[in-house]
């Protein structure tokens, strides 16, 4: 049953989020983050986890200080999810300058974030799969349309080839898991491999245990 709170908190994202949209489109971000919260229930989960998909972007996009308004709004657990989903804060990521430092960053906060969930609770790996598919999801469905297709890709600092290493590393790490929506995620990267333009192309990175 979910109450208030839920309201609340997509109250607050929709205000949070104001003005933000998907990347390369104009669909406004929250659409994403109540896709994220659907998923979640969904697969299970209950309404903190479903909470901390509506939150899980928060101190990612929005700023640092907002760890602390979830905590006291939405309680210890759901602060803990969405702090464990968090690759690093806004101001973080606005200190790189060039391509090749965001490029070079992204890897590394890709790679520890991977090496991070090995380590994370079940609850944390579902929302973080959640978010993950319902990304796949829209990178499948462009790939399909022809005014997009691969070049999809070119949106994401990890362009083609570290996109596809980081969500097959994902995928990886919830079958070894038994996240509930391991075999979904599977299917959906899997698809978003063998499409047209969804092949690596000989990069070659370290997946480490995945």
């Amino acid at each position: 049953m979910l109450t208030e709170r839920f309201t609340r908190a997509t109250e607050y994202a929709r205000e949070t989020h104001a003005g933000q949209v998907r990347k390369g489109t104009s669909v406004p971000y929250l659409s994403h983050l109540l896709g994220v919260a659907s998923l979640v229930l969904d697969y299970g989960g209950d309404e903190d986890q479903a909470i901390a998909g509506l939150l899980h972007d928060i101190v990612e996009d929005q700023g640092a200080h907002h760890e602390a308004i979830v905590r006291q709004r939405f309680g210890e657990r759901v602060a803990r999810i969405v702090m464990a989903c968090t690759d690093g804060s806004h101001e973080s990521r606005a200190e790189d300058v060039t391509p090749e430092q965001k490029r070079a960053n992204w890897q590394a906060r890709k790679t520890a974030y991977l090496e991070h969930l090995e380590t994370q609770p079940d609850d944390v790996l579902l929302v973080s799969a959640c978010d993950k598919l319902h990304n796949a999801r829209a990178i499948v469905r462009d790939i399909r349309d022809p005014s997009v297709g691969a070049a999809v890709f070119e949106r994401f600092t990890g362009k083609r080839d570290g996109t596809l290493w980081y969500y097959t590393s994902l995928a990886d790490l919830c079958s070894l898991r038994n996240t509930p929506v391991a075999i979904e995620l599977a299917a959906v990267v899997e698809e978003m491999r063998d499409m047209p333009g969804g092949s690596l192309s000989g990069m070659i990175i370290n997946r480490g245990a995945f």
